[in-house]
């Protein structure tokens, strides 16, 4: 991102994508729909993005100049920018994030509903002349390769130049994306207005049966960025379903073995719960040794599709990260703060005297003296970054970046991971029985809350597959499409759970975690292979502590006992619960997976 200050590349007339007279026919649809959207919010301008570096300049530059921006330091981060949000805009709203289906309970009770008439109504009276005074971008856009057959289109309208620079980022953005548009005419409609940045008057919503999406009000990247959770998981879980295919809430990430053969696991965890350090997870200096390497394929979103070998093969369709900054070290995770050292978007982090990004965690030797809302810092009035600061950066960055995040037909997957932050009870890694069982285990799954989202923090709450924010449609139809995998000729991976974030009697956490984590996706891959061992208990097969190469790692008996033990009195309390929250998607739910609840329960009392 270029430091210019021209700021002449931006059209400021309305404008077409396409001249000749058959591309406007066969892009009608979307023209209609910007010139409707026009009418409606009456901007003084309209820049179609084509995702060049002179309009990336432009816009950049007009940023800077009106304070959207703030510069960085350009020799210690060259081509970086602060911004900050409204200190009432900081993160996801999901008591203000609506799935608009015709029939209730097709949004089902794990989504807030409103009827579509009634939700475009409501939302269309705040989007009414909203753009006056500014400029409307048109933000042609593909979630995945270009070229590959898995990836999605969409196009958001939006009055906000940092989602701009931010999609150009995060997805294939601008002329690309719309010759695919042109070539295939469906897409998927994101309306997006910052509006007056008011918590009274904001609203995200989805309206699945139509492929659209509104959001007023917000400019967090999460409620702003429509081509992220909006698209490639709320609607994208909803296209999914009817086309055959899974959008999840999942980091994808390869391991080479020291004989060069590299397995691919899907992971899903709650929103700030790790997925990034375990996509760009560093081998511990023995494994290194040994010739392991990591390949990071995505951080954050993945998408599935059975292959004709009857594998699962995911893409990545994001093309950057937009990643938690606060607890990014060179401890925690040196191949993401390696990324995010230039040509970075720091949003509502603190800075240091000399105009260096910081945050909490950060442990490079400096201090800040500005917080995230531009003020002084005071340690007495909190932290110098919000705990949910952010950065958007491009995925090729990475040191870690596996070029097969390009391969058009995706990446076989060998294993998925579901895991949470949960303090008792769930240890260190289990392995499903088989794939029902496993989609109990994603069904099943809990996490501690954390600042990812508006709410308290720290309280456990159910988050299936880590899709609780994020599914377009009723969880009991979602759990019934998951099962639908397993069918004759299917090579499912093999399901595990996880949990980094067991803690001692102390307090304390008991598993390293961090690079360490290598020990146990090596455990994984040789059950994956036939070759690991543990030992089968009611909940599935946890390895003992002899079954993980645990050299240079020192564990207390505690953490032994906890993080490789298996609680009987604690897990019949658990599986009870977990019959209740089955239960109260009522007569939807697959009654497969209330048979392998009940299978399990049984053999807890047994």
């Amino acid at each position: 991102m270029s430091r210019s200050t021209a700021v002449n590349a931006l059209s400021s007339e309305a404008a077409k994508p396409l001249d000749d007279q058959a591309s406007r026919s066969r892009l009608q649809a979307l023209n209609d729909w910007v010139a409707e959207v026009a009418a409606l919010t009456r901007p003084d301008a309209i820049h179609w993005c084509d995702g060049s570096d002179a309009e990336n300049d432009a816009l950049v530059a007009r940023m800077a100049a009106d304070g959207t921006l703030l510069p960085l330091n350009e020799d210690t981060n060259p081509g970086s920018w602060l911004h900050r949000s409204h200190p009432d805009d900081v993160a996801r709203v999901e008591h203000l994030t609506f799935v608009c289906t015709t029939a209730q309970d097709a949004a089902g009770p794990n989504n807030h509903w409103m009827a579509p008439a009634d939700a475009h109504a409501k939302i269309d009276a705040l989007f009414d002349g909203c753009m006056r005074g500014r400029t409307m971008y048109v933000i042609p856009y593909c979630m995945g390769p270009i070229d590959s057959p898995l990836s999605r289109c969409g196009v958001e309208i939006t009055d906000s130049p940092y989602v701009v620079a931010n999609m150009r980022l995060m997805t294939r953005m601008g002329t690309p994306a719309l010759a695919r548009i042109e070539r295939e005419g469906g897409f998927v409609k994101g309306l997006h207005s910052i509006g007056e940045l008011d918590p009274e008057r904001r609203f995200i919503m989805h309206f699945p049966e139509e492929l659209t999406i509104k959001s007023y009000g917000s400019g967090y990247g999460g409620n702003a960025l429509l081509g992220k959770k909006c698209h490639a998981l709320r609607i994208a879980s909803y296209q999914a379903r009817n086309e055959g295919w899974m959008a999840e809430h999942m980091l994808i990430v390869g391991i080479q073995n020291p004989n060069g053969e590299t397995h691919y696991i899907a992971a899903a965890f709650p929103s700030a719960c790790g997925k990034t350090n375990l996509a760009m997870l560093i081998p511990p200096e023995g494994y290194q040794r040994d010739g392991w390497k990591v390949w990071t394929v995505g951080d954050d979103i993945c998408w599935m599709r059975p292959g004709p070998d009857g594998r699962l093969y995911a893409i990545n369709p994001e093309a950057g990260y937009f990643g938690v900054a606060p607890g990014t070290s060179a401890r925690s995770n040196p191949s993401a703060l390696a990324t995010i050292q230039k040509n970075t978007i720091f949003t509502n982090v603190g800075v240091t005297a000399d105009n260096q990004p910081w945050w909490e965690g950060l442990d490079n030797g400096q201090a800040p003296v500005t917080d995230w809302r531009g003020n002084p810092y005071d340690a007495a009035k909190g932290p110098a970054a919000h705990p949910n600061a952010r950065f958007t950066v491009s995925a090729k960055q990475c040191p870690s970046w596996s070029p097969m995040a390009e391969d058009p037909q995706g990446v076989p997957i060998s294993a998925i991971v579901f895991g949470g932050r949960r303090a008792s009870l769930v240890p260190l890694v289990f392995e499903s029985r088989d794939w029902t069982h496993g989609v109990l285990v994603g069904a099943a799954m809990g996490s501690e809350t954390t600042a990812a989202a508006t709410g308290a923090v720290g309280v456990m709450r159910r988050d299936p597959m880590a899709m609780k924010p994020f599914c377009g449609y009723n969880f009991a139809d979602y759990f019934a499409h998951w099962l639908s995998f397993d069918q004759t000729g299917a090579k499912l991976p093999k399901v595990f759970h996880v949990n980094w974030f067991r803690k001692g009697d102390e307090g304390a956490f008991l598993w390293p975690g961090f690079g360490d984590n290598l020990r146990v996706l090596e455990w994984m891959i040789g059950r994956v292979k036939g070759e690991a061992g543990g030992i089968e208990t009611p909940i599935g097969t946890l390895p003992r502590v002899d079954d993980l190469n645990l050299d240079g790692v020192e564990l207390s008996d505690e953490a032994c006992a906890k993080l490789f033990g298996f609680e009987q009195a604690g897990w019949q309390a658990e599986f009870e619960s977990i019959g209740e929250y089955l239960d109260s998607y009522g007569p939807r739910m697959p009654q497969a997976l209330k048979d392998e609840q009940q299978r399990i329960a049984a053999r807890l009392a047994g």
